[in-house]
């Protein structure tokens, strides 16, 4: 018997969707040549719908009372919430978006009958316009096209919002089978729109929810093929070798961040990054954004954001030289470091290491490290945690990742300007061990320390502080307490070169000025002889200021 459109449908939607993509996940990868052949696809859309289940389901546990449950507003706002935070990639994106229109939609409607039904065309049809508007410059033949099927789908069908939910599911499989005839590069690789084929496994666990009833098992999609009309989409990879997407090469980054700012600022900031490169699509609102775009400066993409507003959880992914293959090669070695701050993201990953920006407090799941090393596409990797307290979770990353068959080691780096020292003397064309050996020794050559300001009175091994302190860490423990920024960062660096050292490293935080700089370097030609200093800027996030020296 059909279900009601409540927080509980919404719950059981989430499970089974995730359980749809987690079976058509590897075959949706396979069909990936739209708008980047990087075959992750399939990969994205799964990882972005975990994060909205884990959002659903955080809901439920924080409720309350036993035999109680949150309301269908609540629950799908948590669901569009989880999915924006968690967005992975192109496809990602725009599923997050989807989500967020139907929340926006569903937030009061009713739980039964006609008018739930109404309800559910109304979010089908807000869902595919949001996820046009959120596209920069939109394509047909793609999961926009596929979205709007649905929608018509839905409001040409009349009884239940079950019957609604399965027949937008198969007007969105009907136009799956349509899309090698829209998009030239689909028609080339004989294969249907990977992010059109997971909107489908979507919609088919959405009228299997509300329905009670599953769908029959998966059946071949390909240009010319049947149309699916179950839950899932079981695809067949193209057969042409090396299905280039259709930019001739294209950007070298995707970059993608949550971003923290207004709607005038992202307005600008859209206008920005469309003409830095491709595949732009902005998702979110309130304050809150997920932005995706195509770039080959991906430092000016970062600080676009940096100016727009607080960016974080900055990934970079490098999709390597020349026209991209279906399966990405892989490169001998890459790099990858977590940091503190959207500038030194930029930095590292200028110097071609794929960077894992982190805020206070917000530290980055295991889970999260694995996909960085997938996303390098690399048979070995360096990884670079950057602080004491990863430690664990960089070794469980590393466990994973081995168990999948990449060679990782784990470089003891305890502070950023560390995983700098190590990043410089990088060389992949040396043998693995020769590379782990010369990079642990550079990091463990480098003293580091930080400037923080104490957030209220404490006792530390340099005595008592109080709020509004500045503290001076060295390798981890106070030893400095300043009334100011700028004495107490000279007072620290004079305790670390009197031990001698050749290079100065500092990161400036975001709200540092520039002119501390230059205070701090005319310092160390005056009183340290032969010491050269570099300066670098750490963005948002990042400590107020990084010393390393070496």
């Amino acid at each position: 018997m059909p279900y009601p459109l409540d927080a509980a449908a919404v719950r059981t939607w989430c499970g089974l969707a995730l359980e749809a993509l987690g079976r058509e996940r590897e075959r949706i990868d396979a069909i990936n040549v739209y708008p980047v052949a990087d075959g992750d696809t399939g990969t994205n859309l799964y990882l972005t719908l975990e994060s909205a289940a884990r959002a659903v389901e955080a809901a439920f546990d924080g409720h309350g009372s036993a035999g109680t449950q949150p309301d269908l507003a609540a629950t799908m706002g948590a669901m569009a919430h989880g999915a924006l935070i968690g967005a992975r990639g192109n496809s990602g994106t725009i599923l997050a978006q989807l989500l967020r229109g139907m929340a926006q939609e569903l937030a009061a409607a009713p739980t039964g009958g006609g008018a739930a039904a109404d309800a559910l065309r109304r979010a089908l049809r807000r869902a595919a316009t949001a996820a046009y508007e959120a596209v920069a410059h939109p394509v047909e033949g793609t999961v926009l096209t596929v979205a709007t099927a649905a929608a018509d789908a839905a409001e040409q069908t009349a009884g239940e919002a079950a019957e609604v939910a399965r027949a937008a599911h198969q007007g969105a499989a009907r136009a799956l089978r349509a899309t090698p005839g829209q998009l030239a590069v689909l028609g080339r690789a004989g294969v249907v729109d990977a992010g059109g084929c997971g909107l489908v496994a979507l919609l088919g666990a959405l009228a299997d929810a509300l329905s009670g009833e599953v769908s029959a098992g998966p059946v071949a999609v390909r240009a010319g093929g049947p149309v699916p009309e179950a839950a899932g989409c079981a695809v067949t990879a193209p057969e042409a070798d090396g299905c280039a997407d259709p930019h001739a090469g294209g950007p070298a980054f995707e970059v993608i961040y949550l971003l923290e700012a207004g709607d005038a600022d992202v307005a600008r900031l859209r206008a920005r990054l469309d003409r830095l490169g491709d595949s732009l699509v902005v998702v979110g609102g309130d304050g809150l954004w997920n932005v995706h775009v195509h770039v080959d400066d991906a430092g000016a993409a970062v600080e676009a954001g940096i100016e727009a507003g607080r960016p974080y959880r900055i990934r970079i992914t490098h999709f390597g030289a020349g026209p991209r293959a279906k399966e990405p090669a892989l490169a001998a070695r890459a790099v990858v470091a977590v940091v503190p701050g959207a500038g030194l993201a930029a930095l590292c990953a200028d110097a071609g290491a794929t960077p894992v920006t982190v805020r206070p407090g917000e530290p980055p799941a295991s889970g999260e490290l694995v996909q960085a090393i997938r996303q390098a596409h690399a048979r070995e990797v360096m990884l670079l945690p950057n602080d004491p307290e990863l430690r664990h979770t960089a070794a469980a990353a590393a466990e994973q990742a081995r168990a999948e068959g990449v060679r990782v080691a784990l470089i003891p780096t305890r502070s950023a300007v560390q995983g700098l020292a190590a990043l410089a003397v990088h060389e992949p064309g040396r043998s693995f061990d020769q590379d782990m050996v010369a990079m642990t020794a550079a990091a463990g050559a480098t003293r580091y320390a930080e400037l923080a300001v104490a957030e209220h009175r404490s006792w530390t091994m340099a005595g008592v502080c109080q709020a509004g302190d500045v503290l001076g860490l060295i390798d981890g423990d106070v030893v400095v307490i300043g009334p100011d920024l700028g004495r107490t960062a000279m007072t620290v660096l004079d305790r670390m070169l009197s031990a001698g050292g050749e290079l100065v490293t500092l990161v400036l935080g975001a709200d540092v000025p520039a002119s501390l700089a230059e205070r701090l370097e005319r310092h160390v030609r005056q009183r340290h002889l032969a010491v050269d200093t570099v300066v670098y800027e750490g963005g948002a996030y990042a400590a107020p200021l990084l010393i390393g020296v070496e």
